[in-house]
């Protein structure tokens, strides 16, 4: 997925650290609690390409804008387990 930040939204993010005297932290602290939900609900949508943050995400006004694509398939992965060698002593 495709994170993107509008200007306003960075802006606000700054103007919020500001406010509250944080530094760089606070950066951290405000865009943490800003996407913690969408952090934890994005990833099982496979159709979400792109999310874009605005300055009302921040604020706790709205939700992020989401773009959708085609679902994407799974890939499988094949086993790296080592199998034994028939006819060996070797205990799986």
């Amino acid at each position: 997925i495709d994170l993107e930040f509008e200007d306003e939204a960075v802006h606000e993010i700054a103007r919020l650290s500001f406010k509250r005297n944080t530094g760089a932290r606070g950066l951290r602290a405000i865009v943490e609690d800003s996407l913690m939900d969408i952090m934890y609900n994005l990833p099982s949508d496979d159709t979400v390409t792109k999310c874009i943050i605005t300055k009302d995400v921040i604020d706790s006004k709205c939700d992020p804008i989401l773009e959708y694509g085609e679902k994407k398939p799974v890939k499988e992965h094949s086993s790296t387990k080592r199998k034994p060698r028939s006819g060996s002593d070797e205990i799986a």
